[in-house]
């Protein structure tokens, strides 16, 4: 594997000399597969979100935008500019919150970046090995930048778009062909001016919870193209002067972001979801569903509901707004909801946030069994262990208890290529004739084949529906 310039000045440099010289050869298969596993899981995910209203706005928007018809989206075959469907993929990716998950001192959903891959490569004509290469990237970086800061930017009041606009655009430039110097204006193009507040995930939440990290995308994917048309951006856009260590505090392990860089790879320790909820909902669902149903549990046999677990958790799913859910965006990040939802329908699914189920009458009177506490004890076992106590206290007076460390979908309790299949079946049985799905997994499984990734884009067009 290419070791890293010594002489280069800053990390921008760096990252965007590696990205320059590393190809497709330097990929384990096993990266190779997982990268094949998670763009199958996004596709998925993608036809789930066509039907939200905040990706059927955004692609009207796209509409309006116009423009050379030079990349498609998911699903409706519409074709526009690769700047413009790059938004609009991420977003079909992430509208339903059921893409992939990393943890580690900051979240992240890596697949949000594929879009600058799909849509730059499909406009370039590049191969199915492009694409692997570009996505294998997204992943690499992504969770690197979710190491270094210690404590993580979410602490510090960011979102963690903020670090997606500075990988995006080396996805991006990547399946363009830049060379390092271009790829580092594009890392301070894109970087310098999308930095993305806490807020949209606080609260209650709206529409642009799902958009911050697909609006990153887009930022890297048109830095890029500045870039390669002689744009210019800052070098020290994160270790420099007023750059992203300094701006967001001085607490940065520096190893993290180039330290083995190329010798093993990251996309083989990211998580899938299971469930289509905010990602520190998933082990307290998964206790409270074991326990509903090897008990077969009512909800009037339930008096209360004890979930012991992160701070972080606590803050962010459960504040007052959470307890009384009126949109998709605050229900999917709502502990209480999605426990009162599994209590009740025995799953969590996505469409328990349609409006049928958020006012739900059982579903609201089993909202306030739900307790939720911080647990101090659990932070300092975090990032390695995402633990919670489940305690469900019956109207006998009965205890019923469950510990978990790591929900289904984590890199230790992987979801198997079957449970992958079977999610993607829930998501596209309405879009997708079983004769289109299997021609569309075979693609996605033997994309080292495709000649074009146009032929994959044109495969993921609806047939039903």
């Amino acid at each position: 594997m290419h070791a890293i310039g010594g002489n280069l000045a800053t990390l921008a440099e760096q990252l965007a000399d590696f990205t320059a010289r590393v190809k497709y050869a330097d990929l384990s298969a096993e990266a190779i597969y997982e990268v094949k596993r998670f763009l199958w899981d996004s596709l998925g995910c993608a036809y789930g979100g066509l039907n939200t209203r905040d990706a059927s706005m955004m692609r009207e928007f796209m509409r309006d935008l116009g423009g050379p018809q030079e990349s498609t989206v998911i699903g409706t075959g519409e074709r526009a500019p690769a700047a413009h469907t790059s938004l609009v993929n991420a977003l079909l990716i992430r509208a339903l919150d059921y893409n992939d998950i990393y943890w580690n001192q900051d979240p992240s959903h890596p697949s949000d970046i594929i879009p600058a891959a799909l849509s730059v490569g499909e406009a370039r004509n590049k191969t199915g090995k492009d694409l692997i290469l570009g996505i294998a990237l997204a992943y690499e970086f992504e969770m690197r930048f979710c190491q270094a800061a210690v404590p993580g930017i979410r602490e510090r009041k960011w979102h963690h778009a903020s670090l997606t606009a500075f990988v995006s655009p080396l996805v991006a430039g990547k399946m363009m062909g830049l060379n390092a110097e271009q790829l580092t204006h594009a890392m301070g193009i894109s970087a310098s001016h999308s930095m993305t507040l806490g807020c949209v995930t606080a609260g209650k939440l709206t529409m642009m919870k799902n958009t911050v990290d697909p609006m990153a995308t887009q930022s890297g994917v048109i830095a890029a193209m500045l870039a390669e048309k002689g744009y210019h951006g800052p070098a020290h856009v994160i270790d420099g002067k007023e750059g992203l260590m300094q701006c967001l505090g001085p607490e940065w392990d520096l190893g993290r972001f180039t330290d083995g860089l190329g010798q093993s790879w990251q996309v083989l320790q990211c998580g899938m979801k299971a469930f289509p909820t905010e990602a520190l909902t998933h082990a307290p669902i998964s206790g409270v569903l074991q326990l509903v149903m090897e008990n077969d549990l009512s909800p009037d046999q339930i008096v209360q509901v004890d979930i012991d677990t992160l701070s972080k958790a606590a803050d962010i799913l459960s504040d007052p707004s959470k307890y009384n859910p009126t949109t998709r965006e605050t229900a999917d990040h709502s502990l209480p909801y999605c426990l009162a939802a599994a209590i009740v329908l025995r799953r969590v699914t996505t469409d328990i946030f349609e409006e049928e189920y958020l006012f739900h009458p059982q579903i609201r009177e089993t909202l306030p069994k739900i307790k939720v506490r911080a647990e101090p004890t659990f932070e300092k076992q975090f990032p390695k262990v995402q633990p919670c106590n489940v305690t469900i206290t019956l109207t006998d007076g009965k205890k019923l208890t469950k510990h978990l460390d790591w929900p289904k979908g984590d890199p230790r309790s992987p979801m198997t290529d079957e449970e992958v299949d079977r999610k993607v079946l829930g998501l596209t049985e309405d879009k997708l004739s079983d004769k289109a799905r299997a021609s569309l997994r075979d693609k996605v499984f033997h994309l080292e084949k495709i000649g074009a990734i146009g032929e994959l884009m044109t495969a993921t067009r609806c047939d039903i529906g």
